[in-house]
């Protein structure tokens, strides 16, 4: 496996004899390059349940005490808490060690600003030109750094979400839900408990120990989520939800057992924000949205039917945060189940989602599967190309466009990969910042006419290969 560089971090395989796997070697090179950026005093660590955790955790302390900084330490905690961290600290930085959905023998270091937000894409680069240089000096023996441990931000986690406007905890409470959570052996098994017992939940956790030894492919997509779904049609439970192993991202089942669909996780949500702020702002305002390109077009049907403005931006959580700020976005996020609610910060947080769909069942009294039926039915197909060290990305996606430029009925779209859009239907492809793939994502009103359109792009794919 190859050492995988980019704006947001590194990431990368633990172990091996050869190849640029994910070493000490490599933590404290890139750690040492991100505290030389910052040039703060104050930086917040927090990690998955990962079982490389501790080893990668150790180093990257280490480093940054060398480094003269103090480093908060707040132990196993999700993405989004340790985002939150950093500005209840008043850090200058933070490093999330998590590899998010990967499986287990990978692990990262995903770099924060002094907002507790992903480094932008010219700060990301310096980073990486700071490290290649090896451009740093330590700190001297009379100024080395030390570090605190604090382990009350999960708590401090779910009160902040519990004190969001939106969140109806006395209508959640009265609803009296019962539900079922896959956890996937990480730190969801920690902090999900704490929340449903906040919000007068019943539960049961499934994985629930946080060992690091993920039970199954800890994607959150519905091929890896047999067990919950089985447990779900048993009867018995409200809802379902699943989440991956750092709780950024967050799935929900329907209570027949039925997947309520990742894509709509962040439509439904925004369907409460929206319903609930429209009697409220200003007629000289528009509440507007923002998803990623490859997210599913319901997201753009519901804000318009709000009266709301949709817009569109290139993937990755920075890229969405970017745009959400610069429209002023009252809710946004992506369509791998990842909700961003500017009320809260600039992050997904699946213990915000879940606060935000809850209220949303109990105020209108629904089932999961009544919500889902009030929302427009799309069909999206994602499918991925695994990459060989010789293939022209650029090259590739040339071709695509060259293939539709001609098209009346397609808009082709550049600035993220390619996307052409058409009437009823769309195709994105696009490499990925995390790993050597190629995502082809397809939407339609059918999954048979979704899947058949992702194909025939992917067909292109491997006829260059």
């Amino acid at each position: 496996m190859t050492l995988i560089k980019s704006i947001s971090g590194i990431r990368g395989t633990i172990g091996g004899h050869t190849g640029d796997t994910l070493n000490p070697l490599d933590i404290v090179k890139f750690t040492t390059a991100y505290a030389t950026f910052i040039g703060g005093k104050k930086i917040v660590v927090g990690r998955d349940g990962r079982i490389s955790g501790p080893m990668v955790r150790d180093v990257v302390c280490g480093t940054l005490v060398g480094m003269g900084y103090e480093v908060i330490d707040i132990g196993l905690a999700t993405t989004p808490t340790t985002e939150l961290a950093v500005r209840w600290h008043e850090a200058d930085g933070g490093i999330i060690i998590t590899a998010s959905h990967n499986p287990t023998q990978w692990n990262a270091l995903k770099l924060l600003n002094r907002e507790g937000e992903f480094l932008t894409a010219a700060d990301g680069a310096e980073v990486l030109r700071i490290a290649e240089a090896e451009d740093f000096n330590y700190a001297p023996v009379e100024q080395l750094g030390h570090v605190v441990k604090d382990d009350t931000m999960n708590q401090q986690h779910i009160q902040s979400v519990l004190d969001l406007r939106l969140v109806d905890v006395e209508a959640i409470k009265a609803r009296k839900f019962r539900v079922c959570a896959d956890t996937i052996n990480s730190v969801g098994g920690i902090i999900l408990p704490e929340l449903f017992k906040a919000l007068g939940v019943e539960f049961e956790i499934l994985n629930s120990e946080c060992t690091g030894q993920f039970a199954h492919n800890p994607e959150p997509l519905e091929k890896n989520l047999q067990g919950i779904m089985d447990k779900m049609k048993q009867g018995g439970f409200d809802l379902g939800i699943v989440v991956d192993p750092d709780v950024d991202r967050l799935a929900f089942i329907c209570e027949d057992g039925r997947m309520f669909g990742e894509e709509y996780t962040l439509v439904s949500v925004a369907d409460y924000v929206l319903s609930s702020l429209e009697c409220t702002h200003t007629q000289n305002s528009t509440l507007t949205t923002v998803s990623n390109l490859s997210s599913t077009r319901a997201l753009r049907d519901v804000t318009e039917k709000h009266g709301g403005k949709y817009t569109a931006a290139a993937v990755g959580e920075v890229n969405v945060t970017t745009k959400m700020k610069e429209v002023g976005a009252v809710i946004g996020g992506e369509g791998n189940g990842g909700v961003i609610y500017p009320e809260s910060h600039y992050g997904r947080d699946a213990l915000v989602g879940i606060g935000l769909f809850l209220s949303s069942l109990a105020q209108k009294k629904m089932t999961a599967t009544q919500l889902r039926a009030t929302f427009p039915d799309y069909q999206i197909a994602k499918n991925r190309i695994d990459l060989t060290p010789e293939t022209d990305v650029d090259a590739i996606l040339v071709k695509v466009k060259e293939m539709f430029a001609a098209d009346p009925e397609a808009t082709v779209n550049d600035i993220d990969g390619v996307k052409i859009d058409f009437p009823t239907k769309w195709v994105h492809l696009r490499k990925s910042n995390t790993e050597p793939i190629i995502r082809v994502y397809s939407e339609a009103q059918t999954m048979e006419e979704a899947d058949q359109l992702g194909k025939r792009l992917m067909q292109v794919v491997y006829d260059m290969q």
